[in-house]
């Protein structure tokens, strides 16, 4: 197995952003007789108005269709029943964040998994995924690291959520708002970043209004990836051009087209010692192949929305997406280490995994309002299809010096870096073959057809009832390469979902609701099923939860949760195939937010959650806490505005202690992370920014992927960045 050629990749990428920019110029070259005055982005537009959709606007705290965000009808944060974060592009701008993880560190009840060094995992109340995150409400299934470049808000909503969007969702899910063309708007922003590891990155946003029904708008961002883990590098591009129109003034189509490259070095961490915690002597070590462990990703992504109002009560919005998917990815990591017996010996395995995935979405939703009587309704019922075609292979290491067991090799700690798959091992030079042991080459085909209904009844202008559901048919067609046999299995399952909300006062909202949802065997990622789990039902989790929601003052809200979150997979039995055994278990947990201005020089952030779980079956684990599930969790971020030049940020994450097995025998320790900002402006159009993450160099260990692979925390890490316009 070879790593594809890293000049033809560059070269692709070079494509990619050269036929962006080119659309772009051709954009401005048609408007350069015509163009309306610049604007900035966040004022109207001195030309004639542009009539819009006034219910599709975003207003304040109010999620709207316009945004094709997580939730499918115009609801306002208060009427939701179910706990949610909104991240602003400005936020993740003003706290340096650049990765999902930054995002969860800030936000209760999430914690993140270590995804082998090539993936985002988000452990949602106790619940790992790779897979729950979607684009503008479309699913992004696949796995790679996601960046924010082109990113106008994140959304995060917890509890199980198939009522809108299918399988999957069990603890929670993440949408990224994407940006889109503005009507009447002419801007360039850009954004240049270095910091002391060495890493830096250079972004821009430009807008341009083609005419006064139209814009084009296109984002570009390169970085060059860099940390203090030995041999870490990497590079990523991503370009993102857009175009809005409103052919009517009730009809507005959205067009998107991204490419993304990026290539990383995988670094899967250090094991855990004696004391079931990671050995802090080698915190500076490298576990791996300094050359092979890479991950490469090529993606191209299309977009098409066309938003239409029928009438003043009825509008709808209608979704076409295409995803094209390559990617590589290749590791050696510690699998094995005694620390009594033999303190300097290490077992390392690996393998190169290679996914090609092509994904088609065709969704159409109706969104309106209506009345019984005295009784008002807000509804969205709609349909989905999706057709997924998905290829991957795995290939096993395979060292030519071990013949008790090819897949690993033992070596001294300090000859425990291979290069090119070649090293120095306990049984002499050794020499890994990456083509020898095929673990599995699948082809699946997955197709999921949907449908849904969603209404927010208002019985008294104090008391709104939440009633919903939806029905999915999950069909999957597995061919095993390896063996021929293909194997097919179709679930078809319907998830409710009713909620309660009393408001007692128009800024404070109290609910209670419920909501399930489901997983297939085939798991996240269209894995290969067998005759076994073939004959087994999906994964089944509810969410029960109660909580309150304040608007404390126009810029400041407080959200509070209480819930349960139980999971139930049907399993054979251990003694007998045939007999069938349900193994459970849940996860309950308090959560609260408060996010907003203090007022108007001093914005706040602080969550806190409190989560305790348990596993049941009749396995050894029985009894057990589930594992990255830390008891508490508690984080504040900090911006004040000491003058109209200057501002200064601060912030502060604890994580408790966590179980990295299920065996409850392995964690680790719990930590304090405090970061930091400083902001000034030099003009109205240019301001520096530094962002200081680990401002005390706490060492520390975010998160694992098993017991002996524990990723070491970045060490104190100043970032500057130029933020402007032109």
């Amino acid at each position: 197995m070879m790593i594809p050629n890293i000049t033809q990749t560059r070269s692709r990428a070079f494509r990619a952003v050269l036929m962006g920019l080119t659309l772009h110029v051709f954009a401005l070259s048609a408007t350069a007789q015509q163009t309306p005055a610049p604007v900035k982005k966040n004022e109207p537009p001195a030309a004639e108005p542009v009539a819009v959709m006034e219910d599709f606007e975003v207003t304040g705290r109010v999620l709207y269709s316009d945004q094709v965000n997580a939730l499918t009808s115009p609801t306002p944060v208060l009427d939701v029943p179910q706990s949610l974060s909104i991240v602003t592009a400005e936020q993740i701008e003003r706290q340096g964040f650049t990765s999902m993880r930054d995002i969860v560190d800030y936000t209760p009840g999430l914690t993140t998994s270590q995804g082998e060094g090539h993936r985002d995992a988000i452990v949602f109340r106790g619940t790992r995924s790779t897979a729950d995150f979607f684009i503008d409400g479309i699913r992004d299934d696949v796995q790679y690291y996601r960046s924010f470049y082109n990113v106008e808000q994140v959304e995060i909503l917890r509890g199980p959520n198939a009522i809108t969007f299918g399988r999957g969702g069990t603890g929670g899910i993440i949408n990224r708002v994407m940006k889109k063309g503005m009507l009447g708007a002419t801007f360039n922003d850009y954004k240049i970043t270095v910091d002391t590891f060495g890493a830096y990155s250079g972004q821009l946003d430009s807008n341009v209004a083609v005419s006064e029904n139209s814009a084009f708008r296109i984002n570009a961002a390169f970085e060059s990836l860099d940390n203090d883990r030995p041999f870490y590098d990497g590079e990523r591009i991503g370009i993102n051009p857009t175009f809005r129109i409103m052919l009517t003034e009730d009809t507005q189509v959205d067009l998107s087209y991204e490419y993304v490259d990026h290539e990383r070095h995988i670094d899967r961490g250090i094991p855990t010692g004696a004391n079931g915690e990671p050995v802090d002597g080698f915190k500076d070590l490298f576990f791996g192949d300094s050359e092979l462990n890479v991950n490469d990703l090529e993606a191209h992504l299309f977009r098409a929305t066309l938003e239409q109002g029928f009438s003043d009560n009825l509008k709808g919005r209608f979704n076409l997406a295409y995803s094209d998917y390559d990617k590589l990815y290749q590791n050696f990591y510690a699998s094995k280490y005694d620390a009594v017996n033999t303190p300097d010996r290490v077992t390392l395995d690996g393998y190169v995994d290679t996914t090609q995935r092509e994904s088609l979405t065709l969704s159409a939703d109706l969104i309106g309002e209506f009345e019984t009587g005295e009784i008002t309704h807000r509804f969205v019922t709609g349909v989905e299809y999706i057709d997924t075609e998905n290829d991957n292979d795995r290939y096993n290491s395979f060292f030519d010096t071990n013949p008790a067991d090819r897949d690993t090799e033992t070596f001294l700690i300090g000859n425990q870096v291979l290069r090119n798959g070649r090293g120095l091992s306990v049984n002499g030079p050794t020499v890994n073959d990456f083509t020898a042991d095929l673990n599995d080459d699948t082809s699946a085909d997955v197709t999921t057809g949907s449908f849904y209904f969603h209404d927010e009844i208002g019985v008294t202008e104090q008391l709104n009832l939440i009633l919903g559901g939806r029905f999915d048919s999950f069909e999957i067609e597995a061919l095993d390469n390896k063996s021929g046999t293909l194997r097919t299995r179709t679930d078809e399952e319907f998830s409710p979902r009713v909620g309660l909300i009393y408001k007692p006062q128009p800024d404070m909202s109290v609910y209670v609701s419920y909501s399930e949802t489901f997983l297939p065997r085939s798991g996240e990622q269209f894995a290969t099923i067998t005759d076994e789990t073939a004959a087994l039902d999906p994964d089944e989790f509810t969410n029960t939860e109660a909580g309150l929601k304040w608007d404390l003052t126009p810029g400041l809200s407080l959200s509070t949760s209480v819930f349960e979150l139980e999971k139930s997979s049907p399993e054979t039995g251990k003694d007998d195939a045939a007999a069938l055994e349900v193994v459970k278990s849940s996860v309950t947990g308090f959560e609260a937010q408060l996010i907003g201005f203090v007022t108007d020089k001093w914005y706040l952030s602080a969550g806190y959650s409190y989560l305790d779980g348990e596993v049941e079956s009749d396995e050894e684990d029985d009894g057990n806490r589930p594992r990255e599930l830390p008891e508490h969790m508690f984080s504040v971020w900090n911006n004040y505005q000491v003058t109209e030049a200057l501002g200064v940020g601060l912030g502060l994450v604890y994580y408790d202690d966590v179980f990295i097995d299920n065996g409850n025998d392995t964690k680790l320790p719990s930590y304090v992370r405090v970061d930091a900002a400083l902001y000034y402006t030099i003009h109205e159009n240019l301001r520096v920014q530094m962002n200081i993450e680990n401002l005390t160099d706490e060492l520390y260990y975010p998160h694992a992927h098993a017991d002996h692979q524990a990723t070491v925390g970045n060490p104190i890490n100043a970032t500057l960045a130029l933020i402007g316009s032109f």
